[in-house]
């Protein structure tokens, strides 16, 4: 069965002149009245203010007289189903656009910046070239971790990974949690295991059992998907 997929935004009203705002409000209050979602304000043609509100209608009516009220001629509005996601979806737009009327740039609650990583992984990617080109002068032994051998196999999953991930998966209505180690390696419950399907038939105490659709993998921040994404 396919899943139905849920829209952000229900209604929209775009382009709309501040004079039919103020000449008719109760028209427009039959649609944003206690509605959640995000509205933008122009002038000229150009954008001037992004905002939010959990009731679009009464925000809209306090921008006609307050400080932003000399500076925009015409609106726009983004119903939304819920507002759950709409502060973020807020910081986005405001890092995007970053318009003039709004003082303070969009911030993001559990998202992990990229920067840092691209740093490093692009450091790796020129060292590893430089060695290919000019030879490695190093007289270290290899990282016995990044080389390790269980059960006289190499890790699956070394392959497809250049960091540590967070597992879970579902048992009996319990979550159980593991870890791929640096080197592929699945950790879970004390035990090191090369294969995540091991890992697996271990927790749910069967002999076999497909790791790929049991476990789910932390791509983001609260970004899970099927550890069979790692292969495509």
């Amino acid at each position: 069965m396919r899943r139905k997929r849920t829209s952000l935004v229900s209604q929209y009203l775009e382009n709309i002149s501040r004079q039919a705002l103020e000449k008719y409000q109760d028209i427009i209050r039959g649609y944003a009245r206690r509605r959640p979602g995000v509205y933008a304000l122009y002038r000229r043609g150009k954008l001037y203010y992004v905002g939010l509100a959990s009731n679009l209608r009464a925000r809209l009516k306090m921008h006609l007289r307050d400080r932003h009220s000399g500076s925009w001629d015409r609106f726009s509005i983004y119903l939304t189903i819920g507002d759950s996601h709409l502060r973020e979806l807020e910081s986005l737009i405001l890092r995007i656009v970053k318009p003039q009327g709004n003082k303070q740039a969009g911030k993001f609650g559990r998202s992990e910046n990229l920067y840092r990583r691209f740093r490093r992984d692009l450091r790796m990617r020129f060292e590893n070239e430089l060695g290919m080109l000019v030879g490695d002068d190093s007289d270290d032994q290899p990282d016995r971790d990044t080389h390790l051998h269980l059960e006289g196999r190499e890790p699956v999953l070394a392959q497809y990974i250049d960091r540590p991930l967070k597992l879970r998966g579902q048992y009996k209505g319990k979550v159980l949690r593991a870890r791929v180690r640096r080197d592929g390696s699945v950790r879970f419950n004390g035990k090191r295991y090369t294969s995540p399907s091991v890992a697996a038939a271990a927790a749910v105490a069967r002999k076999t059992c497909n790791g790929y659709s049991f476990w789910q993998y932390e791509r983001a921040p609260g970004d899970w998907v099927w550890l069979d994404e790692l292969r495509k």
